[in-house]
């Protein structure tokens, strides 16, 4: 089968050496495309370059909540003009952080970044690839108030079923990754029950949250299949139904035609 990574960050330094060998393990596992998401300026164009020279890697740029120190709002017209490639899908990885933040004003800081780049989103076409840590009320709330005209997904979803429900609401996806594969996950394993088939998406946040049988290991798109397993077990389906199903999302989603 050929499976997607819907978030991935190639362009993490811990990647660096060993990039190529990366790409021939995704490639040996079927991983026919992967979105390079970007957090700051340097990492944005840092996954346009890699999405230029391997034809299965798109990419998306933007402002992440933890990268926002000594940055200014003007900087998203750099933004603007790495979006203007053809490669690029999604804005994002943008949102909302406040697991490491618990100063309100330094979270109430993060609100005008997030709308301009549901603006920005907005005005250039493209859907959006958005964090929500411990921030799902407010990541809700501004949502609402400033709906994405072209789609979005609150990637590594990590909210109750009960606030799932109410994303749905607004028409967003939910992307699911290496810790559904964990035995005492039991709120993402119920995320995805309860999921609605057309809004899930696969992912992996490599080099972060590695599934099992690899967890303690740096995580690589190409661990891709094992979650998408997980998610067909936890569907009690089988996994090429599902997998032909996460296909169509990714696809109308990020409008790409594998």
């Amino acid at each position: 089968m050929r499976y997607f990574d819907s978030h991935c960050h190639l362009n993490d330094e811990a990647f660096s050496d060993s990039l190529e060998e990366r790409i021939h393990a995704c490639r040996e596992a079927g991983i026919a495309a992967m979105i390079c998401i970007g957090y700051d300026i340097a990492s944005s164009q840092l996954a346009v370059s890699l999405a230029e020279r391997y034809p299965e890697v798109y990419a998306a740029v933007g402002f992440h909540p933890e990268n926002l120190e000594g940055a200014k709002l003007e900087d998203l017209e750099q933004i603007k003009a790495l979006a203007s490639h053809p490669k690029v899908i999604a804005i994002g990885e943008v949102g909302l952080d406040y697991h490491w933040y618990k100063d309100p004003e330094v979270r109430k800081a993060q609100h005008p970044w997030f709308i301009a780049q549901i603006e920005l989103a907005n005005e250039l076409g493209l859907p959006l690839s958005i964090h929500a840590r411990d921030a799902s009320e407010d990541t809700y709330e501004i949502l609402k108030n400033h709906p994405p005209k072209h789609g979005a997904v609150l990637h590594c979803y990590s909210g109750s079923p009960e606030m799932m429900e109410r994303f749905n609401g607004l028409g967003v996806y939910f992307g699911f990754d290496g810790p559904i594969t964990y035995k005492n996950a039991v709120a993402p394993k119920e995320c995805v029950k309860r999921c609605p088939i057309d809004k899930l998406l696969v992912e992996t946040d490599s080099p972060y949250l590695t599934p099992v049988p690899f967890r303690g290991k740096q995580n690589g798109p190409q661990y891709i299949p094992y979650i998408v397993q997980e998610m067909a077990n936890i569907r009690e389906t089988d996994v090429e139904t599902l997998n032909a199903q996460l296909w169509r999302n990714f696809e109308k989603l990020f409008r790409v035609k594998q």
